[in-house]
């Protein structure tokens, strides 16, 4: 199937990698997606002036929204997915709960009425039983949704999570339903054609969340029986068929310990964890879309499609775990990926790659604040699942990120998380596990913190040799003296702290000196092109992806990602001693709420300011007790990350 693609753009990825891919490109408008990518009359205006035949509508709003996919229509054109009927119904997780109610399938007890009064609400919420889950009716991807654990939290709950549903998807509305204590979410994927067949490409499992949005996703499901698989399966069929579903859909479900499955709402789209289940069967999921958008039959029966092997899938985020995952902003200045080139063989012949990255940036490119802030999907398979999670645990350390806070360390730790191998699953595994999983800063090791000291002075040596004359004694850097070989201390910033190391030249090398522990560095190499380490350490030959970024260096092994502040003494002999006293933006956005005003009381704890970025609501607490000298912004305002909001003074 040959084909011809255009690719829409704004202001914020006028050089982004899917510019370059397509065979033309067309801008939309700036940065904001509600004046660019959300844009669908400018989307279909752009179709119809080069030609084209079909919208792809990706995994965005728009491939969800009902009036966009009839416009398309009605402009002559193909939608790449679900009929508006379809969306329409599904639109809705209060009428699509109706829906699911007539069709039999199982439903959680709750409210999914039009009653929005907060009164209500409450009310009804208080019949239910806590804890209960608010979510938005039009919501997904996390949004607009909380947990209330009991009644005197509903008030406080209900206004933030309207306040990020209306902002993310122009609908306040929110329906209420039991929370399922360890509940296990699992999801399945159902493809429809328009000659009215419908199959179940299986289960994946996302029940590994935080802040309600997925972080791991697998197929199959572990300790999913063949009899539960069937259930679950026909369930979504069923869901699908009742809405005349034509394309790629996912209906969720959520799972109780003991079995029993609730549906949880029914995504009109092709799902950003897509991949896992492409692993697993053998099919691109893609093409299949390509195909019944043009009016084929399904490429494969319900009785032909075979689960082979298992596959897992992890998003790599540009944020800040220990920071309660606040997004991080900035340019990708160096990025390394584990090479997708390794293939193995699955028992009924077909190749698949062991290890697959989906991705839409570079090196090079912009992290915004104006979109999800996700670098790479990395994927896995392999004959069992012991075997993908540990070849993602291996892929996952040589992903390689400089120029904003990533979640990969923190993904390796799920990898060897013992709730997460022994496939002990539900949505509540993160913050269960928060001690393992978010350790906080720790200390390098000795031997990270010499190749540090090591690659400063290859650095140095490699810098000399350009600028001056290598025959010249006076200009060599290896240390020599008269009497002895020169022996240096080295500073390096650790978590705040000064570590200092020792270094001692020697004939070809260095012994570096921390603490009680000499490692002796020999045959030291820094690779400018592949930005690689390479020497011995005793005896050992190693290699570090090694990058200095300004007065940071950051070193990539086996173990993860050192990361360490280096100072030279001379270059900060003036620097004045900072000062502290305000409350300060912890990543770019808009001010959404002020909760003090100047005079007030607060303490240690206390809700401060609450700030909007990517669509996702974050509350600023005081650090200290203290009272409020001055607030800086006002409701609406873009800050910038590290912008002073509210001036305090300590008590």
């Amino acid at each position: 199937m040959g084909l011809r693609t255009v690719a829409v753009y704004s202001d914020a990825d006028a050089r982004s990698r899917h510019v370059a891919a397509c065979d033309e490109a067309y801008r939309l408008g700036p940065a904001p997606a509600r004046e660019s990518y959300l844009r669908g009359d400018e989307v279909i205006r752009i179709a119809l002036a080069t030609g084209a035949q079909a919208i792809h509508p990706g995994y965005g709003f728009l491939s969800e929204n009902e009036d966009f996919a009839r416009a398309v229509a009605d402009a002559g054109l193909v939608f790449i997915g679900p009929p508006p009927s379809a969306i329409a119904a599904m639109g809705s997780k209060s009428a699509a709960k109706s829906l699911m109610e007539k069709a039999g399938v199982p439903l959680v007890p709750g409210y999914h009425g039009e009653n929005q009064d907060p009164a209500y609400l409450k009310g009804q919420a208080d019949a239910i039983g806590y804890p209960v889950l608010i979510k938005a009716s039009a919501g997904g991807g996390g949004k607009g949704m909380r947990i209330v654990h009991a009644g005197g939290e509903f008030d406080a709950a209900l206004a933030s999570c309207k306040r990020e549903a209306k902002s993310a998807f122009s609908d306040d509305k929110v329906l209420i339903e039991r929370y399922v204590q360890r509940p296990r979410h699992i999801e399945i994927q159902v493809f429809g054609d328009t000659h009215g067949n419908c199959v179940s490409l299986f289960e994946r499992d996302c029940s590994v969340q935080r802040r309600h949005q997925k972080v791991i996703e697998e197929a199959p499901a572990p300790g999913m029986t063949e009899l539960r698989r069937h259930a679950m399966g026909e369930a979504a069929v069923a869901a699908a068929k009742a809405v005349n579903y034509v394309g790629a859909g996912t209906v969720e479900f959520i799972a109780d310990p003991d079995g029993r499955f609730f549906f949880m709402e029914m995504n009109t789209r092709l799902q950003v964890e897509h991949p896992v289940t492409e692993m697993i069967t053998g099919h691109d999921l893609v093409e299949w879309q390509l195909r019944v958008a043009a009016g084929e039959r399904l490429p494969a029966a319900q009785e032909a499609l075979r689960i082979e092997g298992h596959s897992i899938e992890v998003r790599v985020y540009a944020e800040n775990p220990d920071k309660g995952f606040l997004p991080s902003t900035g340019t990708l200045r160096h990025l390394r990926t584990p090479e997708a080139v390794s293939f193995a063989r699955d028992a009924g012949g077909t190749s698949r790659a062991s290890v697959r990255i989906d991705s839409g940036v570079r090196e090079g490119d912009a992290i915004s604040p104006y979109y999800d802030p996700m670098i790479a999907k990395l994927i896995t398979w392999a004959p069992d699942r012991a075997s993908a999670v540990s070849r993602m645990d291996a892929a996952l350390a040589r992903f390689e990120v400089v120029g904003l806070q990533t979640n990969v360390a923190f993904l390796r730790r799920l990898m060897r998380c013992d709730s997460f191998a022994g496939a002990d699953l539900d949505t509540g595994l993160i913050e269960r596990e928060r001690k393992v999983l978010l350790p906080g800063a720790q200390a390098p090791a000795p031997r990270e913190l010499a190749l540090a000291a090591g690659l400063v002075l290859t650095l140095e040596a490699q810098a000399a040799a350009r600028r001056h004359d290598a025959a010249d004694p006076w200009q060599q850097m290896n240390g020599w003296r008269v009497s002895a070989n020169l022996d240096r201390a080295l500073d390096f910033v650790v978590a705040g702290s000064t570590a200092t190391v020792r270094a001692q030249y020697a004939p070809g090398g260095f012994t570096i000196h921390v603490d009680d522990t000499a490692i002796c560095l020999a045959d030291l190499r820094w690779h400018e092109a592949s930005r690689r380490l390479t020497g011995l350490a005793g005896s050992e030959a190693f290699e570090r992806g090694a990058v200095l970024d300004g007065e940071t260096i950051h070193l990539f092994g086996p173990d993860g990602q050192t990361t360490l502040g280096y100072r030279p003494l001379l270059d900060h002999a003036d620097d004045d001693v900072e000062e502290g006293g305000s409350l300060t933006a912890p990543m770019p956005g808009k001010v959404i709420s002020l909760l003090v005003a100047k005079g007030a009381k607060v303490s240690r704890g206390q809700p401060l300011v609450v700030m909007e970025a990517m669509k996702m609501e974050h509350t600023i607490a005081a650090p200290s007790d203290g009272e409020v000298i001055e607030v800086l912004y006002q409701v609406g305002d873009q800050v910038g990350e590290g912008a002073a909001l509210i001036a305090l003074r300590a008590s």
